[in-house]
């Protein structure tokens, strides 16, 4: 068991702790290194992970982070909804640069399937909204609706005939939302996918069953964030699956208490894609700054993030919803050159000291400013868990890891 593994567990999981986008792709990318397998629980492509590996940026919105390690085995569960076309995009993607994946991905039966006419239903259904969302327009909303009201399509219909079903969905689809369906289109998609993953498709409980019975371990990467959380988020704007770590063990079918720890993401500051609340906003020049020096703009849509302060109090609900072992805080270069730091705690913004001074690159503790560390053991007095993981840049080594 490697140094890591001795820490988090032969079993660990990576959930994000705000709104997403806290950068969660470069720590499952770090940690995948020590682990056997790779699962991603639920959500669909409209999560987006970007990874910087020697200068160059991977974008997955289906793959989890740990795909471009080589060897490893990868999941995704029953809980993801899974656009064909999308997945196929992104093994194409992983073969152009020489990374086999076909041979090590294991694609559960009973992942839902989005199609393209669920985006267009996506499009109509926010278009009509007094209050729109903001949704991705991906379709996620859409393919969850058919699953809850048992209607959705399978991955296990891969290897059987729907062309039937899905063209009767033709007239109802107009009807209801007043939206065209190619059903040609999504037959095709259909037989486009069962010639290339049709062999990837099984039941994936039995298989990571199997694997922990044999030693082999596993991390699990969450998608969204817990504020986004169906049941747990600022509803109603939030996504269509649970984001939790409860919520990722039930797309897998893990049983809890095999998982022996569990990281939070967090950013040093806070942002926000589409609607709702946003207590500890920036304003002014400050959210332009603080989204020009983080790069804040989705990786999925490409729309600019609403950017803002750290919320304590938000954390704090985070890690009541999940129990959270370590804490890894992201983007810590991003707040270099501020005087001040806001900082939401108890319903009031309280001003920390900036530090003023460069923290890029850096990898130990001990090297950080001095009001840079204060500022991380501030998080760690008022969340009560351990900042165990701090980035300092985009790239794989840019991490400082505090054991």
């Amino acid at each position: 068991m490697s140094s890591i593994q001795n820490t988090l567990g032969p079993i660990t999981s990576v959930i994000g702790a705000q709104w997403g986008d806290e950068g969660k792709g470069k720590i499952v990318d770090i940690l995948a290194s020590e682990y056997d397998i790779i699962a991603r629980a639920c959500g669909g492509a409209n999560a987006g992970h970007t990874i910087v590996v020697e200068g160059k940026k991977h974008v997955f919105h289906l793959m989890p982070s740990g795909c471009l390690h080589a060897d490893k085995q990868i999941v995704l569960g029953a809980g993801l909804v899974i656009h064909l076309p999308t997945l196929l995009k992104e093994i194409a993607t992983l073969e152009e640069n020489g990374i086999s994946i076909i041979d090590r991905l294991h694609i559960s039966h009973a992942a839902h399937i989005v199609f393209d006419y669920h985006k267009e239903v996506d499009a109509a259904l926010e278009e009509a909204r007094a209050n729109p969302i903001g949704t991705t327009k991906r379709g996620i909303g859409p393919a969850y609706m058919d699953k809850a009201a048992r209607s959705g399509i399978r991955m296990e219909s891969l290897s059987a005939d729907v062309s039937d079903e899905l063209r009767s969905r033709v007239p109802h689809i107009k009807t209801m939302y007043g939206v065209d369906m190619d059903a040609d289109t999504e037959i095709q998609n259909l037989k486009d996918a069962q010639s290339k993953i049709g062999s990837c498709i099984k039941d994936t409980v039995a298989y990571l069953a199997n694997a922990r019975k044999s030693g082999k371990s596993i991390l699990i990467e969450g998608a969204q964030a817990v504020l986004l959380d169906i049941d747990h988020g600022t509803y109603p704007f939030v996504t269509s699956s649970s984001t939790t770590l409860a919520g990722a063990l039930q797309g897998l079918g893990i049983p809890p208490m095999c998982v022996k720890s569990c990281i939070g993401v967090a950013k040093a500051y806070c942002t926000r894609v589409g609607e709702g609340e946003f207590d500890s906003a920036a304003s002014g020049e400050a959210e332009e700054r603080l989204r020009e020096r983080g790069g804040e703009y989705g990786s999925t849509t490409g729309r600019p993030r609403r950017t803002g302060w750290l919320n304590i109090d938000q954390l704090n609900i985070a890690n009541a919803t999940n129990g959270f072992t370590a804490w890894n805080v992201t983007k810590l270069d991003v707040l270099d050159v501020e005087e001040v730091i806001p900082v939401m705690i108890n319903g009031k913004l309280e001003e920390l000291p900036g530090w003023k001074e460069n923290t890029a690159g850096i990898t130990n503790f001990d090297d950080l400013p001095e009001n840079a560390q204060k500022y991380i053991l501030r998080i760690e007095k008022e969340t009560g868990v351990p900042v165990t993981f701090i980035g300092t840049g985009p790239g794989r080594e840019e991490m400082i890891t505090r054991t």
